[in-house]
């Protein structure tokens, strides 16, 4: 089963990589607020990763701040488009059905990819 990671990272701002392990690499998006279920949080496509990032934490070369593992674990596709990917996540601090897809950008001004969290049950 694939595994995913989401670390905090400090550099240029405070934001959340999250990373999910597609063969080789990890497809990464930036995060601009910490994930919340019930929550639509902005976010940014970033370059992907190597898969070394599955397990790392601490500084990131040519002084680009730290990273630490927010959550990690396993995860299945349930779909991978070039307007959406949906995953079902099973970590530590997140599970559940999260989709990251393309967005209006409205209001101006915000990112072009939103992560569509899961409402909290109970």
């Amino acid at each position: 089963m694939p595994r995913f990671v989401i670390l905090e990272h400090d550099w240029p701002m405070r934001h959340w990589d999250f990373l999910l392990e597609a063969g080789t690499l990890l497809r990464a998006w930036r995060l601009l607020a910490e994930p919340t279920p019930g929550c639509v949080v902005p976010a940014e496509p970033n370059a992907d990763h190597r898969i070394f990032y599955l397990d790392y934490e601490g500084p990131i070369s040519g002084d680009r701040g730290n990273v630490t593992r927010w959550d990690a674990g396993t995860f299945d596709w349930l779909a991978d488009r070039s307007d959406c990917v949906e995953v079902e996540l099973h970590g530590t601090k997140l599970s559940g059905r999260w989709r990251i897809e393309r967005s209006s950008g409205e209001p101006r001004g915000l990112p072009p990819w939103s992560l569509i969290a899961p409402a909290p049950q109970g």
